[in-house]
């Protein structure tokens, strides 16, 4: 905003929340409302405050511009700089009794235009009343009730502020995983996940987690889905990387799912410092990941060298991290070995998408094991074949998952029988 503005407004109290029950024009929510604004930490995680505006909204731009009837619901923002300037206001009642105490909490909001705004609730409302105006500039005296909540630029303002934002919306229409994951500070994990973006020194670099896709012209955000284009940078995305965190942390004092408060700050801290060193070992021993991704002329070409798809790392496969993780996690919990044992049995693997286990999630293209493409549905192949790798507990297990290759691949597995059978503990049958 370029100069003060006033505008009357309710105090309210909620719980440990301060807000604002008001009135605005949709012409000052469409100049001055924003879609998203950076909360700090991690730049990609800080831009996703708000979920990504759908197309459905043509249809509320529509209603705005035929309906005389149109009416729409409140919009929940918080205003960027702090708490917005608050004065009491009270009404002459000496005169008429009857309006006695009609002015509690009531006042005027001043605006000094150092303060911005993003939703917090309302997104497709804010886009639709943005597009229609633009069509009909008339429809900006309307007026619709704003409820403001002040953000602070602090770590607890943060937090505060995506709690907000995931209670609305949980209470409301659900919020998807990856939306939640961004920005949950319940989540043991979801916060795990975010620090491990913000302060591990590979995760952290780059384009090596994808975080979010961009739709839209108004800088509207969704956050990335559980797959990377042959064409990507990334290592992974954040749900993926959520997932792993997890699958290798399910022991972790923070991982207790009979409560849904968040736990200590110390608990986080001790649980972090873990899941940092697990993650790292869980890089090494799947192929030398993180080096081999650094070392990379392109990231790309370590996914799928060119006109050699099949010499491709499996660990740049969302699809082959999820399974691994979720093996490893089966493995230490059911108690067949040790963490350091399993990372020895994963550094054993050749990797490669070809090799045995990953080449049951390959299918070769008709130019041969120079080209081919992921095999999505085979996972739980997969799954099972990495079981027998790390950790078989029987001669029939092997068995079993060996034939079920040949069943769905049409093929004799690489690695005969013999050879998983001495990964056998001394006591199996």
């Amino acid at each position: 905003m370029t100069s003060k503005t006033f505008v009357p407004a309710f105090k309210a109290t909620v719980g440990n929340w301060t807000y604002y029950s008001c009135l605005m024009s949709y012409a000052q929510v469409a100049r001055e409302v924003n879609f998203a604004h950076e909360l700090g930490g991690n730049r990609d995680l800080g831009t996703m405050i708000q979920r990504g505006v759908g197309a459905r909204t043509a249809e509320i731009t529509e209603y705005l511009l035929t309906n005389e009837n149109r009416f729409l619901g409140a919009l929940i923002i918080a205003v960027w700089g702090g708490d917005p300037n608050y004065h009491t206001v009270t009404m002459d009642t000496e005169s008429q009794a009857v309006l006695q105490g009609l002015d509690r909490n009531f006042g005027v909001l001043t605006f000094d235009g150092t303060q911005q705004f993003f939703a917090l609730d309302g997104q497709h409302r804010l886009k639709a009343i943005k597009d229609a105006i633009k069509q009909n500039p008339a429809l900006g005296s309307e007026d619709i009730n704003v409820i403001v909540v002040p953000h602070f630029d602090t770590d607890d303002g943060r937090r505060r502020t995506r709690r907000l934002f995931t209670n609305i919306n949980r209470n409301a229409k659900s919020t998807n995983l990856q939306e939640n994951i961004a920005l949950d500070e319940d989540d043991s994990f979801a916060i795990l996940t975010r620090r491990l973006l913000d302060e591990d020194d590979f995760l952290k670099r780059e384009k090596v987690v994808l975080v979010f896709s961009k739709v839209g012209q108004d800088g509207e955000l969704v956050l990335a889905q559980r797959s990377v284009s042959a064409s990507s940078p990334a290592w992974t995305t954040i749900g993926v990387l959520y997932d792993i965190v997890k699958e290798i942390g399910y022991d972790l004092p923070c991982a207790n799912e009979q409560t849904k408060q968040r736990v200590t700050d110390e608990v986080l801290d001790d649980s972090f410092k873990v899941l940092s060193v697990r993650l790292q070992e869980l890089l090494e021993a799947c192929g030398n990941m993180q080096q081999r991704y650094l070392a990379a002329v392109s990231p790309k070409d370590l996914r799928a060298p060119k006109g050699r798809d099949g010499a491709g790392h499996p660990f740049m496969r969302p699809a082959i991290q999820a399974q691994v993780a979720k093996a490893v996690h089966h493995v230490l919990e059911q108690g067949a070995l040790e963490w350091q044992e399993v990372m020895k049995r994963l550094s054993a693997l050749d990797w490669k998408m070809t090799s045995a286990p990953f080449s049951s999630m390959w299918i070769e293209t008709p130019e041969g094991k120079t080209k081919g493409k992921m095999a999505s549905g085979n996972s739980q192949l997969f799954y099972d074949l990495l079981l027998v790798h790390i950790a078989p507990r029987s001669k029939a297990q092997i068995t079993r998952a060996l034939r079920a290759y040949h069943d769905v691949m049409k093929s004799k597995y690489p690695v005969s029988a013999e050879e998983l059978f001495s990964l056998l503990p001394v006591d199996a049958d």
